[in-house]
């Protein structure tokens, strides 16, 4: 089976913000992809300006009723659902500490959403089976985290240099995700009927598939909560 990547715009973003960008672009694309039905779950931004639709689970509140529009029944997310939340917070803070430097203030990383089957292999001449992940779609998008000191100053330059870098971000993140809509409804035929599984990691490059991570960067941002 090919695999089809899926390569979305650059994202730049400051320090304080890229947890919720990365987790709007990755429930998007998690919730555009999901292999069986689930209950939508509305997520507004703090740092941006949009509102995304994620797969809900357990512990979101109003849990089983879609937002946007009348109440209705929504069956409860089945187990496999329950730890998204975990797994997905759980990869971003990996992926964060990928992260390389590329300049005084800037750290860079590419993002991969990674769609595969787990199908069945025989080794030794048929007498033992594993299990092998054959992946059919990637998406990969390139993070830019900025950690310039924002102005922050009442006068009217600094005021607008905020509103500068705040609608930069905001159009790129907003860039992403109609990019995200777009391929989706474009490429559909390549997504296999049966259940599939998923994986957050590190792409060496934007166009490449192959993985990595630094496990040891210069402290030039604090990337903690």
């Amino acid at each position: 089976m090919n695999c089809h990547i899926h390569q979305l715009p650059e994202l730049e973003t400051a320090t304080l913000a890229v947890r919720e960008a990365l987790a709007a672009v990755i429930h998007t694309v998690l919730f555009i992809r999901s292999p069986g039905p689930v209950s939508p779950f509305d997520v507004h931004c703090e740092s941006f300006g949009l509102t995304y639709t994620r797969i809900a689970t357990e512990n979101d509140p109003l849990h089983g009723i879609v937002t946007g529009g009348a109440s209705r029944r929504q069956n409860k997310s089945t187990s496999s659902y329950q730890q998204l939340d975990r797994k997905v917070d759980g990869s971003i803070e990996e992926f964060l500490q990928t992260l390389t430097p590329i300049g005084p203030e800037l750290m860079a990383g590419n993002l991969a959403i990674s769609f595969f089957e787990r199908r069945p292999k025989k080794q030794l001449f048929g007498l033992h089976i594993t299990e092998e992940k054959v992946p059919f779609e990637q998406w990969i998008v390139r993070v830019l985290v900025n950690n310039t000191p924002r102005p922050t100053g009442e006068d009217e330059a600094s005021v607008i240099e905020r509103q500068r870098i705040q609608d930069t971000a905001e159009g790129m993140l907003k860039a992403v995700m109609l990019k995200i809509f777009e391929l989706a409804n474009i490429y559909t035929d390549h997504v296999p009927s049966s259940m599939y599984d998923f994986d957050i990691s590190s792409a060496k490059r934007a166009d490449d598939r192959e993985e990595f991570k630094v496990t040891h960067i210069p402290a030039l941002i604090n990337l903690q909560s």
